[in-house]
């Protein structure tokens, strides 16, 4: 079983190395991310810790760029932060587990067997329609390979129209994914975001693709040959 180590804290990171050899791992250190980063790129793993303060390039550059090339080794992040933002923005990016230091050794060895056993998770499948791309791990949404920057709730509400292309979802439906059960507002604020959304992925491009069915609400269709019409 071969880990990847990557900690800028040299006596911690020596630590954990000793450790995990000790448990049977076979084990390689960086101690920035720019060698970790080009570690994972070179070798093979059975899982990688990333720290996430790191010097060169920090654990979310790292992560983003082993997710961008497609590699999907379950990846524990390590870190001295506690915030749910940072948990968060840890997953967002591909993160399998996180630990916050101080942490105990039996439990980093526990999780990291843990990851092992699950394996790498199949790449997510990204949400198309034609042109039209959205990637649920990078977080992105391209059309005819331009980038498009969206809000989180028109992100929200694009994934939702992507999961469900070519059929008509109502402005409840709409609601009830996007928004809280604690949202007191009308039901009008979807044609707002719609609104929003038609500027960004249609507009610039010359399309009609997120359409309005009257009197049952709205439906994304493809921008290639043969998608119904409005």
């Amino acid at each position: 079983m071969r880990v990847l180590l990557v900690d800028d804290e040299v006596d911690l990171a020596e630590s954990v190395r000793r450790g995990l050899t000790n448990e049977g791992f076979v084990v390689d250190v960086a101690h920035d991310g720019v060698t970790g980063a080009w570690l994972a790129r070179e070798n093979p793993y059975d899982v990688v810790v990333l720290d996430l303060m790191l010097p060169g390039r920090n654990g979310y550059a790292v992560l983003e760029e082993m997710r961008a090339a497609e590699n999907w080794v379950p990846v524990l992040m390590l870190t001295a932060k506690d915030g749910e933002y940072d948990q968060t923005d840890a997953f967002d990016l591909g993160a399998d587990d996180y630990l916050t230091k101080p942490f105990s050794f039996l439990v980093l060895v526990a999780r990291l067997r843990a990851l092992i056993r699950r394996g790498a998770p199949e790449r997510p499948v990204v949400l198309a329609a034609g042109s039209l791309e959205l990637d649920p791990v990078r977080r992105t949404v391209t059309r005819r390979g331009q980038r498009l920057e969206l809000t989180a709730k028109e992100y929200v509400i694009l994934q939702y129209l992507l999961q469900n292309k070519e059929q008509v979802v109502s402005k409840l439906q709409i609601m009830d994914n996007a928004w809280d059960a604690d949202f007191e507002g009308s039901e009008n604020i979807v044609e707002v975001y719609v609104g929003y959304l038609r500027k960004k992925i249609d507009a610039p491009f010359g399309l009609s693709t997120l359409q309005t069915v009257r009197g049952m609400g709205y439906r994304l269709v493809s921008d290639e040959p043969g998608a119904p019409g409005p």
